[in-house]
């Protein structure tokens, strides 16, 4: 498949809008075909499909079906030949001239079992592989299509979206504010290099480290140290002998910072100007195309969303007997909760001019933040906990990306002040450490995913589903801007 393929097969598309449909379908179908996703630009080709959707004015619902339909229907396929071939994977030509991918498939499948079909979507050249290995391991076909259906929602929103909004874009003639590129390439490399110094500073605390070490020999020469050492030690025979000194470590950096900003923003106008600036600059980027994304965002992140979130968990872990990891998840929900509103009450600080509606609470920290940071690292932390040290950085970079976009709808829509977001997060990351850390003492056997936890997380799904269309026209109303 040469470039020139590429640019006349979109040049057709666009000459042929009625076609734009099933060519969405098509794509994505041989995207997540076996073997066939692998020779095929697929990525590339739903991106321009994709943008001459958003261009052409074709509803993003109507894109998402599309394409998740075809996702869907080519997985499914694909698992079919891999429950007809079972055992000549490996002999059958073109899958033979393909071995270690293969083998790389197989390995994942193992490794992650069902849940390889979620995250197998958005992993590089093993994603049209993984439902022929799960149809070749016989995995339930029920079992397939729950995992199948629910990834694809997912997928279509990651491969789809980014393309529909640039081709939207291009029809309205969006002028991007000034030193746009700038400011986003400079915040994502800041960002990354932020986060990948926290991640790396986590993961590099454990057992094995240098300073693990030292911290574990220093308190063991005082009886009170050493009791404080036992007490948080985990007791699962896999981890015996694990202190959280990364939870721990998390936690006192977080709340050091936060104190330190809370200080700023009371005490100084030293931020203020900083404020002002990235307020400025966001109103700037105002579009009704980014408009409806962000609104979306926001309401995600809504009190109702993540309580919704907290009191499931609970009660799914409290119903398969993990008693001890649902009174810690609601204690964090209750912790969030009651500083924020105490913090809000007792800071005191206002909330940008941009707001339309009187705001109800104060501004700093922002508690949508410092929620979505609490759901996203502590669903991440006990995932990851059921892992190897080397592939828990993998749940922490995937869960904790939804935070992102929820933090920056509260910049863009004017509800929150930079410093507020920065508040949120680093209150998020206190209260997830702390939580953290004193479930270690209680980590005495693995959380395995089960049916009662999926049917949890689609209930979650739909509920938020539900709230965000219940809440939809009252938040029109609320963020966009007034004439």
């Amino acid at each position: 498949m040469t470039e020139t393929w590429l640019n006349e097969a979109t040049t057709w598309v666009a000459a042929n809008p009625g076609w734009l449909a099933l060519a969405l379908a098509a794509t994505a179908f041989i995207e997540s075909l076996a073997v066939a996703g692998i020779i095929v630009p697929g990525v590339a080709m739903l991106f321009a499909f994709a943008a001459l959707a958003g261009k052409s004015g074709m509803p993003l619902s109507e894109a998402l079906i599309w394409a998740g339909a075809g996702a869907v229907a080519g997985d499914v396929l694909s698992f079919t030949i891999g429950r007809m071939l079972q055992g000549r994977l490996h002999s059958v030509w073109p899958l033979s001239r393909y071995p270690k991918l293969l083998a790389r498939g197989e390995t994942f499948f193992h490794a992650h079992g069902g849940k390889s079909v979620i995250i197998g979507r958005f992993v590089g050249p093993i994603r049209p592989i993984i439902p022929l290995i799960a149809g070749a391991f016989y995995m339930p076909w029920q079992r397939f299509l729950a995992f199948n259906l629910l990834s694809a929602v997912g997928w279509a929103l990651t491969y789809i979206l980014p393309g529909y909004l640039v081709g939207a874009a291009l029809a309205t003639g969006i002028q991007p504010p000034p030193h746009f590129y700038w400011v986003l390439g400079i915040s994502g490399a800041a960002l990354l290099i932020v986060y990948l110094i926290t991640l790396r500073m986590r993961l590099g605390l454990g057992e094995g480290s240098r300073l693990y070490h030292w911290l574990e020999t220093r308190m063991a020469a005082y009886d009170a140290t050493h009791r404080f050492w036992r007490l948080y030690t985990s007791t699962r025979p896999a981890r015996s002998g694990e202190f959280p000194l990364p939870s721990l470590m998390m936690a006192t950096t977080a709340l050091a910072l936060f104190l330190i900003l809370a200080q700023l923003v009371t005490l100084s106008g030293h931020l203020l100007l900083l404020n002002q600036l990235v307020s400025e600059w966001f109103q700037l980027l105002r579009q009704p195309l980014l408009d409806l994304p962000m609104i979306a965002f926001t309401l995600a992140g809504d009190p109702p969303v993540l309580v919704a979130a907290a009191v499931l968990a609970t009660a799914c872990l409290a119903f398969r007997g993990y008693y001890a990891a649902a009174i810690h998840i609601i204690t964090a929900a209750l912790l969030t909760a009651v500083s924020v509103w105490l913090l809000k009450a007792g800071i005191g600080i206002s909330r940008p001019d941009q707001v339309l509606s009187p705001p109800e609470s104060g501004a700093f920290p922002s508690g949508h933040t410092a929620g979505a940071t609490v759901l996203v690292t502590l669903a991440a932390s006990f995932i990851a906990a059921e892992n190897t040290q080397k592939q828990r950085w993998q749940s922490y970079v995937l869960l904790s990306l939804p935070l992102i976009p929820i933090a920056l709808s509260r910049l863009y829509l004017g509800v929150h002040w930079f410093t507020d977001v920065l508040g949120g997060l680093f209150l998020g990351l206190t209260i997830t450490g702390i939580i953290r850390a004193s479930y270690s003492r209680y980590d005495r056997v693995p959380i395995k995913a089960d049916a009662v936890s999926w049917i949890a997380l689609i209930i979650w799904v739909v509920f938020g589903a539900f709230y965000i269309g219940e809440q939809w026209g009252l938040a029109i109303q609320n963020y966009t801007p007034r004439p």
